[in-house]
């Protein structure tokens, strides 16, 4: 039996501790935010975030979660996540929106813990996310504008 919290709700799993923690978001907990894209951890769709911290659910193992609080994008409410909500918004980044679930996890943590990120600290953070449509521009200019709408209180 494996313990988490999950968006705020304590859950008891009963499963292969090897199953993909996207897996059991997706299949089990019909959680389907959280998306499959690549299946090895390198395209950032799956991010979800443990103890606030951005990690891909494809390859991490239900057990690496046991104990953890992990977030979807369903259940994220953080200031930082609100504010990058609505400049993803404003910034109109989405184009076909695939990856956009995994995009806005990484920016959300990202200014959890960099409140005032520069170009090249948004660069590292979302290296990992990638966007077939590649609206990198609008990305990086959406996470510069939640920063500023934060007011450097993301956290």
């Amino acid at each position: 039996m494996i313990s988490l919290t999950l968006n705020g709700k304590p859950q008891q799993l009963d499963l292969d501790p090897d199953t993909p923690l996207l897996w059991v978001l997706r299949d089990e907990l019909k959680l389907t935010g959280t998306k499959f894209g690549c299946g090895m951890g390198l395209c950032g769709a799956c991010t979800v975030h443990m103890n606030g911290v951005a990690v891909r659910a494809c390859s991490t193992p239900i057990a690496a979660a046991e104990g953890a609080k992990i977030d979807t994008i369903e259940g994220l409410q953080s200031p930082a996540f609100k504010a990058v909500q609505n400049a993803w918004r404003a910034a109109d980044v989405v184009q076909c929106g695939y990856c956009q679930s995994g995009q806005i996890m990484s920016a959300a943590a990202l200014l959890q813990t960099t409140p005032k990120p520069t170009d090249a600290q948004i660069d590292a953070a979302m290296a990992g996310n990638l966007c077939r449509c590649a609206t990198y521009q609008r990305i990086r200019a959406a996470i510069h504008q939640a920063a500023n709408n934060l007011g450097g209180k993301s956290k």
